[in-house]
C-alpha cells in the first residue's frame, strides 16, 4: 500500500475514532485497530493525538470553506448569499458526525480540546462572515458597521434560530428563518 494511502486510512480511522468516542476517549491503539494498521504506523505520520486532531479538523475547515465558496454567487444580493452558505454550513455542520460529537462532549464532560475544535470551525465560519459583510458594504449593500461583531450577531441569530430555538419551539422551516433573520438584520442594515 501506497504512503499516501496508509495516511488516508489513518485519518479516516482517527475521524471515525473522534466522531464514535469523542476527542477524550479516543486513544490510538483505537484509531490503530479501525485503521487496521499498527500503531507505529500512526507515529510515522503523527507525533501525538493532537497533532491528528489537528489535521481533521484543518481537513473539515478545508471542506467547509470550500461549501462556502460554492454557494456564493456574485450576482446576488448578500442576504441570498448568506442564507444559502449559512445553510449549507449547517447543513454540513449538523450531519457530521465528529461535529455532533464534540459538541456533546463539550456539554457533557468540558474537555478543552473538544471546545478548541468547535472554537476552529466556528471561527472559520465568522471569518468568511465577516469578508461578506465587508464585501457587502464597499458594494453598498449594507450600512458601514463593524464587520467583526456584525458577523458574531449573524452567526449567533442563526444558531438560535436553526437550533437553539427547536428547544423550546417547534422547528422554524427555511423561510421562516429567512422572514425573522431578515426582520432582525436586514431591514436594520440595508440602505
Amino acid at each position: 500500500m501506497a504512503v499516501i494511502d496508509r495516511r488516508q486510512q489513518v485519518l479516516k480511522a482517527a475521524t471515525k475514532s473522534f466522531s464514535l468516542f469523542g476527542y477524550k476517549a479516543t486513544t490510538m491503539d483505537q484509531v490503530a485497530k479501525i485503521a487496521n494498521v499498527g500503531k507505529g504506523t500512526i507515529y510515522t505520520f503523527f507525533t501525538n493525538k493532537e497533532q491528528l486532531f489537528d489535521e481533521i479538523l484543518r481537513d473539515v475547515t478545508l471542506e467547509m470553506k470550500s461549501i462556502a465558496e460554492r454557494e456564493i454567487k456574485r450576482d446576488k444580493p448578500f442576504f441570498d448569499n448568506l442564507h444559502r452558505v449559512l445553510d449549507a454550513l449547517l447543513d454540513f455542520r449538523s450531519e457530521h458526525e465528529l461535529f455532533i460529537k464534540l459538541s456533546q462532549e463539550n456539554r457533557e464532560v468540558g474537555t478543552p480540546q473538544a471546545q478548541e475544535g468547535l472554537d476552529k470551525i466556528e471561527n472559520v465560519v465568522l471569518e468568511y462572515l465577516e469578508r461578506e459583510v465587508e464585501f457587502a458594504i464597499r458594494q453598498g449593500e449594507i450600512k458601514p458597521c463593524d464587520s467583526k461583531i456584525i458577523s458574531m450577531v449573524m452567526f449567533r441569530l442563526y444558531i438560535v434560530l436553526t437550533a437553539v430555538l427547536n428547544k423550546i419551539h417547534e422547528p422554524l422551516s427555511k423561510e421562516e428563518i429567512k422572514t425573522y433573520f431578515h426582520l432582525f438584520l436586514a431591514e436594520g442594515l440595508a440602505l
